[in-house]
């Protein structure tokens, strides 16, 4: 099965606090922070820690009833999931979907940086939420 993968874009790791976790990725691991961005509809503030071949995403609530609050508060900070950069997200989605692949939401939507994205379900990928992403 040819998905178009073009590789592992970032890994989420959920904070409690953005600004605490932006200083430790910075000023402690050295890594370059940038893509600051407030998603307001999904509740979300990111930014991207640039590691070299790959992106940690740095995900922090804005409010109670974010995409990650409900995580945060069951597990702790953490990884949340891991995200692999396709050619063409419709297709890919559409491929997984026949093979029986279940998608956590409303299926694509926007993501950060205007990018398309879509969650695998956990139940679908032994317990591990995957992003799919298209740039």
């Amino acid at each position: 099965m040819d998905y178009d993968f073009l590789g592992i874009d970032h890994l989420g790791i959920v904070v409690k606090d953005i600004d605490q976790a932006r200083t430790t990725y910075r000023d402690l691991l050295g890594f370059k922070v940038s893509g600051e961005e407030i998603l307001d509809d999904r509740g979300l503030h990111i930014c991207f820690a640039e590691t070299g071949n790959s992106r940690l995403e740095l995900i922090s609530p804005t409010r109670d009833d974010s995409e990650v609050s409900r995580f945060l508060e069951k597990r702790g900070e953490g990884i949340h999931h891991i995200c692999i950069e396709v050619r063409d997200i419709e297709k890919a989605v559409d491929k997984m979907q026949s093979n029986g692949a279940t998608f956590a939401g409303k299926g694509i939507s926007i993501g950060a940086h205007n990018t398309r994205v879509a969650f695998l379900h956990p139940k679908s990928t032994h317990g591990v939420l995957i992003e799919l992403v298209e740039k």
